[in-house]
């Protein structure tokens, strides 16, 4: 259909009438002047896209009356501009593609229709583990042991590079997904059909937000809607409230942007942003750097916001330069953004735009600090960690508690390692981990952290052997300019030599500890103590042996590991005594903002990024030795552990089978509040005791070779087991920390996995109850599709994360949530009922439903399909039930 907005399309340059943008400006609507420019960006794609179908003339009004219409739950749809996926979601993704084009010719359509039709990108990123670190061939280990356990997942994403069109995979070992996008995938303006516009995005990573400090509109969905956007359906999202954030001041030269973030994360948790924009402003923005914007923009899903976005300015253009991009194309990015008004001057007050509320910051007021032990949004001072951390130990278990009874505080158990006695003790540092995508895009904070290392090995101070330290840079950037401005030996000589080019560490991925340092915490049941530069602290995700985790900037990281734990002041403490006996403290190693500065201008140049990415997509040799089919369809290996042809679409047929209530339903689990994707989904190890082990053990593998979940995501087999499988899991059935359940018609309490084939076998519907913030964490699409596996039809919370509220729609699971002012405990729910739940033929977004016991209670809840888009795909089953449809009639 054509798009009734065609007439404010008109070309950029003059002298090149064939390349168009639509000009919003011509619109001649003042209410466009006033809108947020992460509003603006919204508008411009429903402007573009208007067909009268999908986008309507009715849904750009819409967001042009933002300010009328934010605080009225309207739905509007979005059509990013792409899609960026990482392999542990990206897999499951292209087994789910694979698996359609199967369920399409089945149902008699063409499978060539499945494609990806908005531009994809892939980055293998989240495969590789520290298996190796102190030694010089550390990243050469890792790498080769990363091929071996993935190569069955990398033929398969290589075949589905060279079956699916519109889709790019980077190869592993060339960086973390973020960074490579900041870096390298960015495009800021897309000049694509003969048209300028704004480059956005959503991935199936929660941390895709990190673009947005580039001015890059993106941020996390699930993988199941992912691969909606994939296939051409625009996002329905409700009109999001934006929280303008004033910036001001300039940070103390001590501070980090690690402490910055931190400092925000607690602030905007505080505020209450959970589903709205953050977009930030005032002349403090101007001081940040890109890479300091991203690290705040990254940790968006830390406190909540669906975006966290730093509209384009010169400091972005300077960006674009230095990393090396085409100067011709940075031109018309300029021209572009400041020809439809989305080009920002963060010290002209004049531009600033309506917000829904302003919260502000004085940078100056930003003080060191990490968070932890347990949540990134537990800032502490770096001056009150050892005290906050003995006061963890004592308190009752939560969040902020161990439950160490106070005669147990100094508790000590000694162990040999190589040959040499060493002692543990509650705090002590076991894992040290310079990872994640938050701060290795970072020069200022990596470069800091090479100095600290530089002037620790100068004044004769090491880190324990035993201590598990790493560093895996998020790109092969970060490597070059830390070994051109000759910090790397000292890191290196400390212990953080380069393991590999990936999460790692902040995944979950932190490979084993040395086995005399598991012992003695398990033996003395210690509270040992990971430090990490990420951006997640949940319990378990770690690693299994380190219950408190603290989120520190990388040169904190190397002072705790030097420290060798927690409880120590660096205010009054030395951080360790050299041969000579001179007493060593961290303020005589911390370099400052300006020392950092002038390496990183004289280090951090164009030709660098040119040099690494101009060979990333054929830079791994044993990448390009992958032999995979080119095939339309995809041949299932029945044998393989890693692939495997998913259930979903098994009794698909092309008519709609109307809702049905659900009947007499046991509750699996009873969950607590703050429950996360690590809890439901958890990508660590695979427990030797667990139900995906058994699993893999009657397919004749030994533990050695059972890698991890994230590996196995292809495999639903191996994911529903994994399902409600952390050992950290709080199920109020039983009393205590486990991944198990009661399965009430016998009694018996057994593994989750267990007790839901248990109940299926029995023709037994299943839901969950649960508390707050149901779903917060990483975007997991297993964290939906394993519950829809185990037989889970509904989910009872008092209430959600928006990401994984938006899976559980695609899966057809129905989100249920308590009315205001009640909870289990309110409504007197043990658990042990059973629960029918009442739903309409006619269904209506947000209605109530009501809910009947077996004992004769009956109450109402609120059934979460927010929008009529979630309703059509309930009604189909899922959305990519409905998209399957859709193809093959």
């Amino acid at each position: 259909m054509s798009n009734p907005f065609a007439w404010i399309a008109e070309p950029l340059n003059p002298n090149q009438p064939a390349k168009k943008f639509f000009n919003l400006n011509k619109l001649g609507d003042a209410r466009y002047g006033r809108l947020p420019f992460s509003i603006r960006v919204l508008l411009e794609a429903a402007v573009r896209n208007c067909d009268e179908f999908l986008v309507k003339k009715e849904d750009v009004e819409n967001i042009l009356n933002w300010n009328v219409m934010q605080s009225k739950n309207v739905e509007v749809p979005f059509n990013p501009a792409r899609v960026i996926l990482q392999d542990l979601t990206g897999v499951p993704a292209v087994v789910d593609f694979a698996a359609m084009r199967d369920a399409v010719k089945k149902l008699g359509g063409d499978p060539e229709k499945i494609n990806p039709i908005c531009p994809a990108d892939l980055v293998i990123d989240h495969s590789i583990q520290v298996d190796f670190n102190r030694r010089s061939d550390s990243l050469q280990k890792n790498q080769e042991l990363e091929f071996e356990r993935n190569k069955e997942r990398f033929e398969f994403l290589k075949w589905g590079s060279q079956a699916f069109h519109n889709m790019k995979i980077i190869p592993p070992g060339s960086g973390i997904v973020h960074q490579v996008n900041l870096e390298y995938l960015a495009r800021v303006v897309f000049d694509q059909n003969g048209y300028y516009y704004p480059d956005s995005l959503v991935g199936t990573d929660s941390h895709t937000t990190m673009i947005d400090g580039l001015g890059v509109l993106g941020w996390g969905v699930g993988g199941i809607e992912a691969e909606a956007v994939m296939l051409g359906q625009p996002i329905s999202m409700v009109l999001p409230k934006v929280i303008g954030y004033k910036l001001m001041g300039n940070p103390h030269p001590l501070v980090t942007s690690t402490d910055i973030v931190l400092t925000v994360t607690k602030h905007l948790r505080q505020v209450g942003v959970v589903g709205k924009f953050v977009e930030f402003f005032g002349p403090g923005v101007a001081q940040l750097s890109i890479a300091d914007r991203a690290t705040i923009a990254n940790m968006c899903p830390e406190y909540g916001a669906t975006a966290a976005f730093f509209p384009v300015d010169e400091v972005s253009i300077r960006y674009l330069i230095q990393t090396g991009r085409d100067e011709e194309k940075i031109k018309h990015i300029k021209n572009y953004l400041v020809a439809v008004g989305m080009f920002r001057d963060f010290n002209n007050s004049a531009q600033d735009p309506d917000f829904t509320q302003v919260v502000e910051l004085d940078l100056h007021t930003v003080v060191p600090c990490c968070s932890g032990p347990k949540r990134p949004q537990d800032k502490v001072a770096v001056s009150e960690m050892k005290k906050d951390f003995e006061t963890c130990l004592g308190a009752k278990q939560g969040f902020k508690g161990f439950s160490v009874a106070p005669e147990r505080h100094g508790d000590r158990v000694k162990f040999v390692h190589n040959g040499s006695d060493f002692e543990l003790t509650h705090g002590s540092v076991v894992i040290a981990a310079i990872t994640s995508c938050t701060n290795t895009s970072n020069p200022s904070v990596m470069l800091g952290a090479g100095l600290l290392a530089k002037k620790a090995v100068d004044a004769g101070l090491t880190v324990k052997p035993y201590i598990k330290t790493s560093l895996s840079p998020g790109s092969g950037v970060v490597t070059y300019y830390l070994r051109e401005s000759g910090v790397m030996p000292y890191l290196a000589q400390l212990g953080f030599d380069v393991v590999g080019y990936g999460c790692m560490t902040c995944i979950g991925n932190s490979g084993p500890l040395p086995e005399a340092v598991a012992e003695a915490i398990t033996q003395g049941d210690l509270i040992a103590v990971g430090v990490l530069s990420g951006n997640r602290n949940f319990e378990g995700r770690i690693h299994p042996n380190t219950r408190a985790n603290y989120l520190a900037s990388p040169p904190l990281v190397i002072a705790y590991a030097i420290a060798g734990t927690i409880r120590i002041d660096f205010e009054i403490e030395p951080l360790g005594v050299n041969a000579e006996g001179k007493e060593i403290f961290l303020k005589d190693l911390w370099p400052t903002r300006d020392e950092i500065q002038a390496v990183e201008r004289q280090y951090v140049i164009p030709g660098m990024f040119k040099e690494v990415y101009q060979k990333i997509e054929t830079v791994n040799e044993s990448w390009n030795a992958l032999d995979a089919p080119s095939d339309t369809l995809y041949t299932w290996n029945p044998k393989s552990t890693y692939i495997k042809s998913p259930p979903f679409f098994e009794n698909l047929t092309l008519e709609l089978q109307p809702p049905k209530s659900i009947v007499d339903a046991y509750v699996l689990l009873n969950l607590g509040d703050s429950v996360t994707t690590d809890h439901i989904s958890p990508a660590g190890n695979i427990a030797r005791n667990s139900p995906a082990a058994r699993y893999l053990t009657s397919r004749s593998l030994t533990p050695r070779e059972f890698n991890s979940y994230g590996s196995r995501r292809g495999n639903d087999a191996v994911m529903v087991r994994g399902t409600f499988a952390n050992i950290r899991l709080s199920n109020k059935f039983i009393n205590k920390q486990a991944p198990q359940t009661i399965h009430f018609p016998s009694g018996e309490t057994l593994d989750v996995f267990d007790a839901a084939e248990r109940y299926k076998q029995a023709g037994h519907p299943l839901i969950v109850l649960t508390g707050k913030e149901y779903g917060s964490g990483s975007s997991r699409d297993w964290a939906a599709k394993g519950p829809f596996l185990l037989g889970i039809k509904a989910i009872l919370a008092e209430s959600y994360e928006r990401i994984h509220r938006s899976n559980l729609v695609g899966m057809g699971v129905i989100p249920l949530q308590y009315l205001p002012g009640e909870d289990a405990e309110s409504l007197g729910l043990t658990g042990r009922e059973r629960y029918t739940i009442v739903i309409p033929e006619e269904l209506a977004p947000r209605m109530k439903v009501q809910i009947k016991l077996d004992t004769g209670k009956t109450f109402h809840a609120l059934m979460r399909f927010d929008t009529d888009v979630e309703l059509t795909y309930f009604r189909n089953g899922g959305i990519l039930n409905y998209m399957i449809r859709k193809m093959a009639s």
